[in-house]
């Protein structure tokens, strides 16, 4: 399977649709959750975030009974509340990426994404903001910072460099 790469946001929807990976990872086999990921687009109007922040109560039933995905009633109602506040987030600081780049250091920017979101932990602020390629603290030094020593995400940042190192070749 292959490891995340990083990718240049172009909208909403890449940063509703990598911030909902995060949240449905979470304590979840990576495995799983990309084997799934197809079905995930679908289910959640292919990560629109105005469209899933309109979703009510039926969305949130119908999406409890799609087989397809992983069915947690708080991740799904999670993810959209996340939707709404990336759609408020993006209107109150003209753009998104306004807001992620608000906050003076990735302590602030961390702190404050993990009061904003649910379900979104130390861990997911990490790898959110690593793969939409916004500023992280070098991995061997944050990784001190949290419990557990998460090989996916060592695996993940290793990748990446090797992958800058030989662009710059």
């Amino acid at each position: 399977m292959a490891i995340p790469e990083q990718i240049d946001a172009k909208g909403l929807e890449d940063y509703l649709e990598i911030l909902t990976k995060a949240v449905f990872q979470a304590g979840v086999s990576w495995k799983l959750v990309d084997s799934k990921w197809a079905a995930f687009r679908e289910v959640f109007a292919d990560f629109d975030a105005q469209k899933v922040a309109a979703f009510g109560q039926e969305d949130v039933e119908r999406l409890l009974q799609d087989a397809r995905i992983l069915r947690s009633r708080k991740k799904i109602e999670g993810t959209i509340q996340n939707a709404k506040t990336i759609v408020a987030l993006d209107n109150e600081f003209n753009g998104f990426k306004n807001y992620l780049r608000a906050k003076k250091s990735y302590d602030q920017l961390s702190a404050d994404i993990r009061k904003r979101f649910k379900f979104v932990g130390e861990l997911s602020v990490y790898y959110f903001l690593f793969r939409v390629k916004e500023p992280v603290p070098p991995f061997e030094k944050w990784i001190t910072t949290i419990d557990g020593n998460h090989p996916r995400m060592k695996e993940m940042i290793d990748q990446a460099r090797l992958k800058d190192l030989n662009a710059a070749r």
